[in-house]
């Protein structure tokens, strides 16, 4: 399980975390959404250490991550992709497929078993990635965050942008995840995408998570989402 407890993050001068608390389980989808500003990349980067907490622990199975370099962050199981993918745009397919593979030291079988997910990357291989369609780049990214054979992926937006066909595959990956028993943590605006794959969804205002509800039963209508993301 990972768990945050009273998180404190922010740029410089600038607080946006405030006493930020919650936990996702492995095999668990928790879907943030919030109003632009509530905080939701922020969460993500602080989990993964691309900004330091300056208040609150981060524990992955009981291991503390707060106190962690960022680059031993997904050495601990942490996948991220980030808003707008940060692939490597000169290298290929494979070679942004083996910098996953390097970071925790996996194998041709894990490379494998990843592409079982994206069949279409396996026909791209020697592409260089800045050539790739957006849905295919966004594949490229979340191949890349599961060769570290995470216990914890975080998905900044992953379906902004993209055409139906491309959000229903995205859609379709988190499900099996859940399967494999990977936690997921999930930014996303669009209400219809979060309903469809979160056990629950945590409503973020003002760097703070406001409430969490369960997933099942809430319907795009729900007072929560007038309330906290303006739909």
């Amino acid at each position: 399980m990972l768990r945050l407890e009273g998180i404190e993050a922010g740029y410089g001068a600038v607080q946006v975390l405030r006493g930020l608390s919650l936990s996702v389980a492995a095999g668990e989808v928790l879907c943030l959404m919030g109003r632009n500003g509530a905080g939701k990349s922020t969460t993500l980067k602080t989990i993964i250490g691309q900004l330091r907490a300056s208040a609150g622990t981060i524990e992955l199975d009981g291991a503390r991550l707060e106190t962690l370099p960022a680059h031993e962050v997904p050495r601990q199981g942490v996948g991220y992709v980030p808003q707008g993918r940060r692939l490597f745009g000169d290298l290929t397919v494979a070679e942004n497929i083996e910098i996953g593979l390097m970071t925790r030291k996996r194998d041709a079988r894990t490379r494998d078993r990843v592409l079982e997910l994206f069949p279409r990357l396996r026909e791209r291989m020697g592409q260089v990635s800045r050539t790739l369609s957006g849905g295919e780049q966004q594949m490229l990214a979340i191949a890349r965050a599961l060769c570290l054979e995470p216990k914890v992926l975080l998905l900044d937006e992953p379906t902004e942008g993209l055409q139906p066909s491309m959000i229903a595959l995205i859609r379709d990956t988190v499900v099996a995840l859940k399967k494999t028993g990977v936690a997921t943590i999930l930014v996303e605006q669009r209400v219809d995408a979060a309903l469809s794959v979160a056990d629950r969804i945590a409503f973020m205002t003002g760097g703070s998570v406001a409430e969490t509800v369960p997933a099942a039963g809430l319907r795009a209508d729900a007072p929560q989402f007038a309330a906290y993301v303006g739909v």
